[in-house]
C-alpha cells in the first residue's frame, strides 16, 4: 500500500484536483485491469488513447487518475493528476510503486540493432557460471536464475519491467542484464530505471517504420546513454561509425571496445571454424563455442561488461570458453548425408550480411550456399529489396519466402524483395511464399557439404498470419526435412 504523494516523486506535474493522501492498491494503464482503489494512468498509444477510458476506469474502482488532459466531467472523491507526459509519469510511478528495484541490484542494459539477445544471454550465463543469482530480460525469454518467464516484447512495459526487477530482488539476484530497444527508450518503458551500465553493439537499417528516419533511430539509442548517472559506465563499439556518438553527452564513465580500432577492450579473431572461434582478448587466447566475427563482438562486449563489473579476468575468460550459442543465433544441424543447415534470426540487412560473411569464412571448398530469406509484414519495407540483394550477392541459390506476413499479403512482400534483385541474379532466385515448402525445397537442392541458411525467424516458434500465431519452428522443420531426405 502506498500513498499517492509517495509514488508521484519525479513526475512532471501540471495540476492536481483532489487529495494526494489516497491509498493505492494497484497501478495500471489498462482500464480492464482496474480494481478497487487503483491508480489509472491514461497513456496515448499508437492505436488507442487511454483518455477515452477514464470514466470506465472510475466505474471499475479507480480512485486516482493520471492524465495529460483533465476530463470535462470529473467525479467526486476522485483525484485527478494532470501531467506533461503520461508515459513518462508511468515510468516513474512504476519504479516508485515497486520501491525502485533497479537501485537494489546491478542492472546493465544492452542496446543496438544486432547482438542484443546474444550478449545479454551470454552475460546471464556467464554470471550464473561465476556463481551469482542473476536476472535476464530478453526477446527470447525472461529468467530469474533457472526460472523462465515468457517474453512478449524486447523490453516489457514499465509496470511489468519493475515487477520483474522487484521479483529478481526478492529472489536474491545481485545482477540483471536486459535488452533495451529503441521503442522502449522512446516510449518511456525504462524511464526511472537506474542502470549500473550500458553497452552499445551497433546500429544499422531497422525500425524505420516506427522512427521514420535513421537520424531519429540513432537519437533514440543515444538517449539511453544521455540519461545514465555519473556512477554508471557507458561502453560502446568503436568499430561502428556511430559508436562514439553514444558517448557524446553521457555523464557516465566512458569505455570502448573493438576488433579493428584502438580501444579500451581489444579482440582479434585468430581462427574461425564451424565449431567455434579462437580469440585473442586483451593479449589472452581463448577458445569459444560461438561462430563468426559478429560473435567475436558479442563475446568481447560480454567480457568488457564483466571486467567493468569488477569480475576476475581469468575466471571470466575460463567461463566464457564453456558457454554455448544462443538458440536461433547461428544454430546449425548436419544431416546424415552431410548437408549443413543454419537457422539464424538475421532480419536486418546488416545481420544477414554478417551471417553470410561468416558462412563464406568457414567454407573450405566449393560448397554451395543456399539462402532462404523473408521479411516481416507491417515492418520497415525499405529493407526488403536490400536483404534480397545481399542474399543474392553471397549465395549460389536464393529462395524468397514468407517470414511473419502479419496483416500484409505475402506476395506483396516478395514483390518488394524481388525489386532488389538484378536480372543476372534473378536466374538463381526462386520465390515460394509457403515457408515450410521453401525450407523443403532449399534442402532438396543441397548436396553433401552444402550450406543451407534459413534466415529471419531464428528462435521464434510461430508464424504470424492475419493476426493469428501458428506454431512454426524453423529448426524443428529442417530436422524433419533432413529425416525425410535420409529415408
Amino acid at each position: 500500500m502506498k500513498l499517492l504523494s509517495d509514488i508521484l516523486y519525479k513526475t512532471r506535474l501540471d495540476e492536481i484536483v483532489g487529495s494526494t493522501h489516497v491509498a493505492i492498491s494497484s497501478v495500471t494503464f489498462d482500464s480492464r485491469a482496474v480494481k478497487k482503489d487503483s491508480l489509472f494512468i491514461a497513456t496515448r498509444g499508437t492505436a488507442t488513447d487511454g483518455h477515452q477510458f477514464i470514466d470506465k476506469a472510475v466505474e471499475n474502482g479507480a480512485v486516482a487518475i493520471v492524465c495529460e488532459e483533465l476530463p470535462i466531467n470529473q467525479k467526486e472523491n476522485i483525484t485527478y493528476i494532470k501531467v506533461l507526459d503520461s508515459s513518462e509519469a508511468l515510468g516513474y510511478i512504476a519504479c516508485n510503486f515497486f520501491d525502485n528495484p533497479s537501485e537494489k541490484l546491478k542492472l546493465v542494459g544492452i542496446t543496438g540493432t544486432n547482438g542484443k539477445t546474444t550478449t545479454v544471454t551470454l552475460l546471464f550465463n556467464l554470471f550464473r557460471g561465476l556463481g551469482y543469482n542473476v536476472g535476464l530480460l530478453s526477446t527470447v525469454e525472461n529468467k530469474i536464475n533457472n526460472t523462465v518467464i515468457p517474453s512478449t516484447h524486447t523490453t516489457p512495459d514499465a509496470l511489468k519491467l519493475n515487477e520483474l526487477l522487484a521479483d529478481m530482488v526478492e529472489k536474491g539476484c545481485q545482477y540483471a542484464f536486459m535488452e533495451v530497444s529503441s521503442h522502449a527508450i522512446v516510449q518511456h518503458r525504462i524511464t526511472g530505471i537506474k542502470f549500473t551500465g550500458a553497452a552499445f553493439s551497433n546500429i544499422t537499417h531497422d525500425h524505420l517504420d516506427y522512427h521514420k528516419t535513421f537520424d531519429e533511430y540513432i537519437k533514440a539509442k543515444k538517449r539511453f546513454f544521455d540519461d545514465l548517472q555519473d556512477d554508471a559506465f557507458a561502453l560502446t563499439n568503436k568499430d561502428d561509425k556511430h559508436g562514439l556518438v553514444m558517448l557524446q553527452n553521457t555523464k557516465a564513465k566512458k569505455y570502448t571496445y573493438g576488433l579493428k580500432s584502438i580501444a579500451d577492450f581489444k579482440c582479434k579473431v585468430m581462427e574461425n571454424h564451424l565449431n567455434g572461434l579462437l580469440l585473442n582478448i586483451d593479449n589472452q587466447e581463448v577458445w569459444v563455442k560461438l561462430i563468426g566475427s559478429f560473435n567475436a563482438y558479442n563475446i568481447l562486449v560480454t567480457y568488457a561488461v564483466a571486467i567493468l563489473l569488477k569480475q576476475d579476468r581469468v575466471q571470466v575468460l575460463t567461463t566464457l570458453s564453456n558457454l554455448n550459442s544462443v538458440e536461433g543465433r547461428f544454430q546449425y544441424v548436419k544431416s546424415k548425408s552431410g548437408i549443413i543447415a543454419i537457422v539464424d534470426y538475421a532480419h536486418t540487412p546488416d545481420a544477414l550480411k554478417n551471417v553470410l560473411e561468416t558462412i563464406k569464412d568457414i567454407r573450405t571448398g566449393n560448397e554451395q550456399v543456399i539462402s532462404l530469406v523473408g521479411c516481416g509484414g507491417d515492418r520497415d519495407a525499405a529493407k526488403r529489396p536490400i536483404m534480397a540483394q545481399i542474399a543474392c550477392e553471397y549465395s549460389n541459390k536464393v529462395i524468397l519466402t514468407s517470414d511473419n506476413p502479419r496483416s500484409e499479403n505475402p506476395e506483396d512482400i516478395l514483390n518488394q524483395m524481388q525489386a532488389g534483385i538484378s536480372p543476372v541474379d534473378a536466374k538463381k532466385t526462386l520465390r515460394i511464399s509457403d515457408r515450410k515448402e521453401a525450407i523443403k525445397t532449399a534442402c532438396s537442392f543441397a548436396k553433401e557439404g552444402d550450406i543451407v541458411l534459413i534466415a529471419g525467424k531464428g528462435h521464434e516458434k510461430y508464424q504470424e498470419i492475419k493476426g493469428v500465431k501458428h506454431h512454426f519452428d524453423d529448426f524443428e522443420i529442417v530436422k524433419e526435412v533432413f529425416e525425410l531426405l535420409t529415408n
